[in-house]
């Protein structure tokens, strides 16, 4: 052959060759074919300000199985690729840069800072793209889209005048998630709960009218009190029943409220009386609106205290927490104050706590809208994987409120209303409004708000494929079969692009939805900076190559399961890659020179049936695997069959062959076309996972086609089903295995051949070890195979191996060389008899046994019993001797 491997695996040397190569010759691209049926799956934009992680790493490896493996069924497979502009990530990110220049956002207009914005993500937009490359990715790059693109941007207007005209986008004051340091609301997705150490404060609220009666409030929040409304008590507590009605004196305020009754207080918990203050608490804010209480927001967008605190105005909220603690506690109405460990909602970007304050805002109305969703996964439209899924996903959609889609931010989509200066008129509209219809004057101001980020997101599956324009790839690659994701995003993308899927399309945007787990570290941690547990998915790839990184994070990977990362199993990963590229260069090694051809299937020994009746069934189970997303369990069978069945086995029966080219060639190419044939269809199935190294031996073994991205996925086929043969190599090596083993345990060198005696009273089993010696004269490492159906001429001293409806003999003196062994046996004996001596000597020492620690007793103990038994072992072994 003119081309070769070279002598070592370096992927270093072949990863970004190849990638190159793909991406030359346009095989990720995809166009309408109505020839052939499409496959889609669409890329989760991740961030512009992203750096590649094990989370991303894992996501887009299961996504380019997917694609590689329906692009070799024949499929017209589209993965679309693209960014998300990450509204909050991205302007903190540019904050921080112009800080470090000395250039105060607040300096700049909104013109000049979204320049800023769009120069940092030209410099940093494109980072991750690499990055996933790094890693194989095959989407198709050529379409690449960005969140804020023109496609995209047109896409997120339609949308919000659409449903703004249908009544599901609306203006109002409703409670949302505020960061006073990022001076914007934030959505569900970016707030984290982490558990901190607080405190509960017990306070006294006097009851009017009634001197010296109080009613005890317990709370974690005590700067809130100047936003109290009312105090709420269960309707069925007996012990405030007479109390429901009367009002209380608000404490350091000259306000008086009521105390109501609502099911909302859980009577069991703290003192059963809670502080109602709509203005800072969404279960605080559905229960004023149930009372219709008063609204007061005491607490400034900076968090600090507002003019309705009274004399705390202008405190920053937690020293207004203690200034008003102290003087509860100097008028006595401060009860106690008590440990309390509980979660508290802070800015994944910026890490402050999240205040939650109600706020003028757009909101979009989901009551409606989420109904479809609902149904969509009822009905199977949608299947969620693993289907555990269902539980999570129905309890976020039975609990839905209204979603806060408007940021106080410049980067991102602004919000398309426009608002007359002199009439006060406000316009919703795709287009520039310049001019009033109302008043027709000219003094139009577009709203300074931004959409959060997951409004364009929520459109991703088909805002890509052009729409709102009536597209061609609309129309041919929609919808997608299948969505890869995390479970951690169900709710803030998933169900979002669901709705919005039926709201816009009329039709889910997927079939499926393949969830994954966390890649956690090797103690099972979650990775963060802050424990600096971390891996860098390019320092793996730099170390060991992005196959095996691939490999690693799908062996063992279960829907929804999270898994661990242990260098150990990339070491491995590694290793499995050698062990296939050894085995390419060997049998390549053999074929040079060789001219092959298809044999006659007589002309095929039962070895070379058998690994292609086996590789029939792995085909076929491999391909079911796949279809059910079982991606885990397909590329442990392609593994196990290419390391054990092909590698340690075949490769090592048809050796015999191969080494006498010249004595028979009819058999030679048996087994020449058989190993090429099995490796080449085995590189198949293992692309999708290791694409490169696939790659590079395919494109080595054989010339004839391009690549192993567009060849043929491997399918079962009945004219290679050979279960006789099958069985007749299960029972040569059951044979070998039980040898082995006897060897092992004897300690006889592999160099030392022995006489093998196969005893069978069952006439077909007695035909299978007689016709297939040449199966395993070598790796039973035997000098001379006899098989037979008596035990006649079989020595009383021989070794006996039983396997399933046979006996195997190996007479002891092709195993044992007697003068050397009993020589290495007396040695043996005497090492055992000083530390017998010394043990003994140790156990029966009073001082010892009395003094010393239990466990080194015990140890000494244990010790004792092992030399014991090692003694009665050699000393067994010398008799036989005799």
């Amino acid at each position: 052959m003119s081309k070769e491997l070279n002598k070592t695996y370096d992927p270093n040397d072949i990863e970004d060759r190849l990638y190159k190569k793909w991406e030359d010759n346009g095989y990720f691209h995809a166009e309408v074919d109505r020839s052939k049926k499409p496959f889609t799956i669409v890329m989760p934009p991740p961030n512009i300000t992203g750096q590649l992680h094990m989370g991303h790493a894992l996501d887009n490896t299961m996504q380019d199985i997917l694609i590689r493996y329906k692009r070799m069924q024949g499929y017209n497979a589209l993965w679309q690729p693209g960014t998300d502009h990450a509204s909050i990530a991205t302007e903190v990110k540019v904050i921080k840069a112009l800080k470090d220049q000395g250039i105060d956002k607040n300096d700049l207009t909104r013109e000049e800072f979204l320049e800023k914005c769009w120069e940092w993500r030209k410099e940093y937009g494109g980072r991750i793209i690499k990055q996933l490359k790094k890693m194989g990715s095959s989407a198709d790059w050529e379409r690449e889209r960005f969140t804020m693109d023109e496609g995209c941007s047109k896409a997120v207007k339609h949308v919000f005048v659409k449903l703004f005209e249908n009544g599901y986008i609306y203006k109002g004051s409703r409670i949302v998630n505020w960061c006073p340091v990022c001076k914007t609301s934030i959505s569900d997705a970016e707030v984290e709960h982490e558990e901190q150490d607080g405190f509960f404060w017990h306070i006294n609220y006097p009851v009017v009218g009634e001197e010296g009666r109080f009613v005890e409030i317990a709370t974690t929040r005590p700067e809130t009190l100047f936003g109290d409304t009312a105090v709420a008590v269960n309707p069925n507590d007996e012990r405030y029943k007479d109390i429901i009605g009367k009002t209380l004196q608000l404490p350091c305020t000259d306000r008086e409220i009521p105390v109501i009754a609502d099911s909302y207080v859980d009577k069991e918990f703290g003192t059963g009386c809670v502080k109602i203050t709509p203005a800072h608490d969404p279960n605080d804010f559905e229960v004023g609106k149930r009372h219709n209480l008063e609204e007061i927001v005491v607490i400034n967008d900076d968090a600090t205290m507002n003019a309705k605190a009274g004399k705390y105005a202008g405190m920053d909220r937690y020293e207004c927490r203690k200034a008003l603690v102290k003087d509860l506690e100097e008028m006595g109405l401060l009860v106690k104050v008590v440990p309390h460990s509980h979660n508290v909602g802070t800015h994944d970007r910026c890490g402050t706590t999240v205040e939650p304050m109600i706020k003028k805002q757009w909101f979009v109305k989901m009551d409606e809208l989420i109904k479809p969703a609902v149904e969509g996964v009822k009905n199977g439209e949608i299947d969620l994987l693993p289907k555990r899924m269902d539980k999570t996903y129905f309890n976020w959609t039975d609990n839905i409120r209204d979603w806060c889609i408007s940021r106080q931010l410049w980067w991102g989509h602004q919000i398309p209303a426009y608002y007359c200066e002199d009439c006060g008129e406000m316009v919703v509209s795709e287009e520039e409004v310049t001019v009033c219809p109302k008043c027709g004057k000219k003094h139009m101001v577009q709203d300074p708000d931004t959409l959060d980020t997951w409004f364009s997101s929520a459109l991703w599956p088909f805002s890509t494929l052009g729409w709102p324009d009536n597209t061609e790839d609309l129309d041919y690659f929609y919808p997608n079969d299948v969505l890869v994701t995390g479970y951690d995003i169900i709710f803030f993308w998933v169900i979002r692009m669901i709705f919005s899927g039926y709201a816009q399309m009329k039709e889910a945007p997927f079939k499926t939805v393949l969830f994954h787990g966390l890649v956690r570290d090797s103690q099972g941690r979650k990775m963060s900076k802050s424990l600096g547990n971390g891996i860098d998915p390019l320092e793996v790839i730099s170390k060991y190559g992005a196959d095996a990184l691939r490999l690693t994070l799908i062996t063992g990977n279960a829907p929804g399961n999270d898994m661990r990362f242990y260098w150990e199993r990339v070491e491995a990963s590694r290793n499995f890659a050698n062990k296939v590229w050894n085995a390419s260069r060997f049998i390549m090694m053999n074929l040079d020179g060789f001219e092959i051809t298809t044999p006659k299937k007589e002309d095929l020994r039962s070895a070379d049936k058998w690994i292609l009746s086996k590789f029939n069934t792995l085909a076929k189970d491999v391909t079911e695997n796949l279809d059910k997303f079982e991606l885990g369990i397909a590329v442990q069978k392609v593994h196990d069959f290419i390391w054990e069945e092909f590698c340690d086995w075949y490769i090592e029966i048809a050796k015999v062959r191969t080494y006498k080219k010249d004595e028979d060639k009819v058999s030679a190419n048996a087994a020449l076309w058989t190993l090429k044939k099995v490796l080449i269809d085995s590189l198949k199935l293992l692309h999708p996972y290791m694409p490169f190294i696939t790659e590079e031996i395919f494109c080595t073994i054989q010339s004839e086609e391009e690549t192993i991205m567009l060849s043929k996925w491997p399918e079962y086929n009945e004219e290679y089903n050979f279960p006789a043969e099958e069985e007749a190599i299960e029972r040569c090596k059951d044979l070998v295995k039980g040898i082995r083993n006897v060897r092992t345990q004897m300690e006889v060198p592999p160099s030392r051949k022995a006489k093998i005696i196969v005893v069978s009273e069952n006439e077909a089993v007695e035909k299978i070890f007689e016709d297939n010696k040449e199966v395993y004269v070598n790796l039973a490492f035997a000098s001379e195979i006899v098989v037979q159906n008596n035990k006649e001429g079989v020595a009383e001293d021989a070794v006996s191996v039983v396997i399933p409806d046979a006996t195997v003999y190996l007479p002891l003196e092709d195993l044992v060389d007697f003068e050397k062994e009993k020589e290495r046996l007396n040695k043996e004996k005497e090492k055992l008899a000083k530390e017998l001596k010394r043990s003994k000597g140790m156990l029966s020492n009073e001082k010892f046994v009395n003094n010393a620690k239990p466990e080194k007793v015990q140890e000494e103990r244990d010790k004792l019993a092992k030399y014991e038994q090692m003694m009665a072992q050699v000393e067994e072994r010398l008799s036989q001797m005799k």
